[in-house]
């Protein structure tokens, strides 16, 4: 059995739906029911939805053979995997945000309020902004509308939540994707299996280009 962890939600609908015009089908997943673990024994695949941010971890530790995750999230923690495809699914981009107005006084620390602490240290490194990372789970825009940050570092993928709160793009750091990993040692011992799906997959991607 291949082990493929799906990412719960929208982006996982759609993976799923790569992966069954790829031939690995599952039709028990098409059911009205809690269940988390699927499986076709005849096409010998094992599916099963864990939270997105948690898809690296699973493929990492070896309970997934594969997986579909973020881009950010690769980047963010590094997991010791391989990233073996870029899924064109699920597209959006990091992004420094601010109020409108916010003019950057760089004799001065800037605040910078995100959950992507090292994507953000990695960006301001870069670019050789000194910056105070102020670490935040959730509703990243009230930060600077609070005053606790200047600006915001987050995804962004319409932009509609940044205009409701007054707050506008200021640079973009990365476009992201969903992105089709592999447990290294899967790679080795189930080679056969994930690159005949990697292959199939390829061709639902490019159909789609």
């Amino acid at each position: 059995m291949l082990n493929i962890a799906l990412p719960k939600g929208r982006l996982g609908e759609k993976v799923y739906a790569m992966f069954e015009a790829a031939g690995f089908e599952c039709p028990s997943i098409k059911e009205n029911n809690r269940k988390l673990i699927f499986e076709n024994a005849e096409k010998q695949v094992r599916y099963f939805w864990v939270k997105p941010s948690d898809v690296a971890i699973y493929v990492e530790r070896g309970a997934a053979d594969i997986g579909v995750a973020g881009k950010d999230i690769l980047l963010e923690y590094e997991p010791d995997v391989y990233e073996l495809l870029d899924l064109n699914l699920g597209k959006c981009r990091m992004a420094v945000a601010a109020p409108a107005d916010f003019r950057d006084n760089e004799n001065r620390t800037l605040r910078v309020a995100t959950k992507f602490t090292n994507i953000a240290a990695a960006y301001y490194a870069g670019i050789g902004r000194q910056i105070d990372i102020i670490k935040l789970n959730g509703s990243i825009e009230l930060a600077p509308i609070l005053g606790l940050s200047d600006v915001i570092v987050d995804i962004v993928e319409t932009g509609t939540t940044l205009k409701e709160n007054n707050l506008a793009v200021m640079q973009t750091i990365l476009p992201i994707s969903a992105r089709l990993i592999a447990n290294k040692a899967s790679f080795q011992f189930k080679g056969r299996q994930i690159e005949s799906l990697l292959d199939q997959v390829r061709n639902q991607v490019n159909s789609c280009d």
